[in-house]
């Protein structure tokens, strides 16, 4: 039988009781969803895209799959071939960052973003070699560093570097995919690297990377729900939506108190270590959160789109507030009514 951390088992303890009463209160607001005018949702199939490990099997180990409609899944490994599915209306659902919504924003993509998810940021690193002299970012100057052009990488490597007063002309910038980037700092071609996910974690665990910075304080932690605007103005579609939102809102607050569970299910898919993944999770810098679109949400974004401008990386300015929709809002609008309570 598994081992069980201690910190996760007493923090399963003490949110347990959290978990069951935002279950109840959301499960609450599905059941008045539901009216006689509600579309036909067995008549209707949501093509919804995944990353590996995530939303179906999120869904799945909380109970969460029993849809009144179709779910057809399509796993797509990231934001860039979400965006491009959507845009191509061969999805209906999927979901990222924040930034291939600004490439979205600037291409005029046919795309919607619908809600946000609220993501762990210690998972963004920027790690230095076990060997190398770095202690702080202004350490880089002159350094390798490897890092993944036009992501969220990118993005605080860049806010980092100019809190040190450094930018990327002060370093030797190498933009590789996490997979190459892994592989270059195993072979010392790299003296340190920002990356994110677990492919940070297997820089620790493996080389014995150390963490010099996160994300934390240079994200805005928001991972938007990106939707296709014909799935959006369609009625019964836009039904079966507002209900997915509100099971995946379920299904992330049933993580946040069955870590464990869900790990396991991460991990038949993933093929990561279940331990790995709770390591991961027990040094989270937040619980995971679904929030609706607000002017907060809206202007980080375009915080964002602007620092990109800055860099380069745009070719010219991305105006991200026509792409938000806030039709969703008062689907959710009671869970933050809750979370204030």
């Amino acid at each position: 039988m598994p081992h069980t951390p201690p910190s996760l088992n007493r923090r399963h303890l003490l949110q347990t009781g959290l978990g069951a009463a935002a279950w109840a209160a959301t499960a609450g607001v599905s059941a008045m969803a539901a009216s006689p005018g509600t579309p036909d949702l067995s008549k209707v199939t949501l093509r919804v895209g995944t990353y590996k490990g995530l939303w179906r099997a999120l869904i799945a180990a909380s109970g969460q799959g029993n849809t009144p409609y179709r779910i057809e899944w399509r796993e797509l490994n990231n934001g860039v071939l979400h965006i491009e599915a959507l845009n191509g209306d061969a999805l209906d659902l999927g979901s990222g960052s924040e930034i291939p919504a600004l490439f979205a924003a600037r291409q005029k993509a046919q795309v919607r973003f619908i809600a946000v998810v609220r993501e762990d940021l210690n998972n963004q690193v920027t790690l230095a070699r076990k060997d190398a002299p770095i202690q702080r970012i202004a350490d880089l100057k002159g350094k390798r560093v490897g890092y993944v052009r036009a992501t969220t990488s990118h993005y605080y490597l860049s806010k980092q570097l100019a809190e040190a007063g450094l930018s990327f002309a002060d370093i030797t910038a190498i933009n590789l995919t996490p997979a190459d980037g892994l592989s270059a700092f195993d072979r010392g071609d790299l003296d340190a690297w920002a990356i994110y996910g677990y492919n940070g974690q297997l820089a620790r665990l493996r080389y014995g990377a150390r963490v010099i910075k996160t994300g934390v304080g240079y994200l805005s932690g928001n991972f938007p729900i990106y939707a296709n605007p014909r799935a959006v103005d369609d009625p019964a579609r836009h039904a079966a939506i507002s209900d997915y939102l509100l099971r995946l809102r379920r299904a992330y607050q049933w993580a946040n108190g069955s870590y464990l569970d869900y790990a396991r299910a991460q991990s038949a898919e993933t093929r990561v270590p279940v331990g790995d993944l709770i390591e991961l999770w027990n040094s989270r810098s937040t619980d995971y959160d679904l929030r609706p679109v607000d002017d907060a949400v809206v202007q980080g974004h375009q915080a964002v789109a602007d620092t990109f401008l800055q860099l380069g990386v745009l070719h010219g300015p991305a105006q991200v507030a026509p792409l938000w929709d806030r039709s969703f809002k008062n689907v959710l609008r009671p869970f933050a009514i809750d979370k204030a309570a």
